[in-house]
């Protein structure tokens, strides 16, 4: 049986690098992408910007005071999502069995590609100078016979890096990384394991499996079996969504629930249409609420049937807001979600149609009209009379 081989590939600083592809002037310069108003967040950062400190994620006036000299630019998510499908058929032309993870990375089987293309390190080389060519851009690569270690390998050698771990190498490997880098591993997690003196992989890989149960439970386990460079898992090609969610952040502090439910109007507005545009239905409807020292709640619900209108996930989330006792401070962020996505067209056809497949038919509607003559062409009145910040 041929070794299992899985590549591991990840554009590198992806939107900040495409921005500064297209505008010469951008290059050699730290650029950030999103976060120019005050209370913008950095959604990616160059690496000359990362020198500085700042990262994905980080408020964007923190971002400004780390880096003054820095350049914001707004962002082209549609742009990325084109540029990210011009790669993903450059992976796709070595092999059949590729599963994107983000719009920036993705993992492929390249198990048996010996014998086509002299094996994965000849085809990796191929990759990264096609993806140079082609579409202008850095990616780098990691190759070992898991995804978890191939993912990490990729991380060790960006940016523009090419790093393989050779068959029965993954522990070596593995053991003096820090323990935060292990996949699956946050800041929380962290502090926790390194309370009991873990601070690389390798520690954790020599721990004892039974005090990791009792200090952890079963992920105690799991994670001693990461460690100790097992891992499994497939490359599942085709991976469903799963959830479609969206957020605003206010360009000032909000304090009012009659705002902030306007503003989950709009994005329920976005949310159901981009469910409609994908033909799911999701049957959880979820609440995000930041406040003003960037506490973060969430609250979630479930409805009787899976829905895509925009009513319904309004509706829904406004009830999660409303049992809210808002805070003093205010917030900055508001988001709504569906989730539990199946088929729209699933399911038993009912007797007689129920209002929520009337609501769905009628917002098919105005996603029609809006797409032929613009998305103002149909605006809800409540949004015309007190416009909120546009979903992100």
């Amino acid at each position: 049986m041929a070794p299992r081989w899985i590549i591991h590939a990840d554009l590198d600083a992806f939107f900040a690098a495409v921005e500064q592809r297209d505008n010469p002037e951008l290059r050699g310069k730290p650029v950030m992408v999103g976060g120019a108003g005050g209370r913008g967040v950095v959604t990616a950062a160059s690496y000359e910007a990362r020198q500085f400190g700042v990262h994905a994620a980080m408020p964007g006036a923190r971002a400004r005071r780390l880096c003054p000299h820095g350049v914001f630019v707004r962002g082209n998510f549609r742009k990325y999502q084109a540029e990210s499908a011009r790669v993903m058929r450059i992976l796709r032309a070595y092999s059949p069995t590729v599963e994107a993870i983000s719009i920036d990375e993705a993992f492929l089987d390249a198990t048996g590609l010996e014998r086509w293309k002299g094996g994965p390190v000849a085809v990796a080389h191929e990759i990264r100078a096609r993806v140079r060519d082609e579409c202008g851009l850095a990616i780098s690569i990691g190759i070992a016979n898991s995804k978890l270690v191939a993912k990490m390998a990729t991380n060790t050698g960006k940016p523009d890096g090419l790093v393989v771990v050779p068959q029965g190498g993954e522990r070596q490997f593995l053991a003096p990384l820090p323990i935060g880098d292990l996949w699956g591993v946050g800041p929380q997690t962290e502090a926790r394991l390194r309370a009991y003196g873990i601070g690389t992989i390798g520690q954790l890989a020599a721990y004892s499996r039974e005090a990791l149960h009792r200090a952890f439970g079963a992920w105690g386990l799991y994670a001693h079996h990461l460690a100790n460079g097992r891992d499994a898992r497939r490359v599942t090609p085709g991976r469903s969504v799963k959830s479609v969610s969206n957020e605003s952040t206010f360009p000032r502090t909000v304090y009012d629930a009659a705002t902030l439910c306007r503003a989950l109007l709009a994005l329920a507005e976005d949310v159901g249409r981009r469910l409609r545009a994908k033909g799911r239905r999701g049957r959880t409807v979820s609440l995000k609420l930041r406040a003003a020292d960037f506490t973060t709640l969430t609250r979630q619900t479930t409805l009787a049937r899976p829905t895509d209108a925009t009513d319904v996930i309004y509706t829904a989330a406004k009830s999660l807001l409303l049992k809210i006792r808002l805070n003093s401070q205010g917030y900055r962020l508001v988001g709504a979600g569906v989730h539990d996505l199946v088929p729209a067209k699933s399911g038993q056809l009912p007797l007689w149609t129920e209002p929520e497949d009337r609501l769905s038919r009628r917002d098919q509607a105005v996603d029609a009209i809006r797409h032929k003559f613009g998305k103002a062409a149909v605006v809800r009145g409540s949004l015309v009379a007190h416009p909120c910040v546009s979903p992100q």
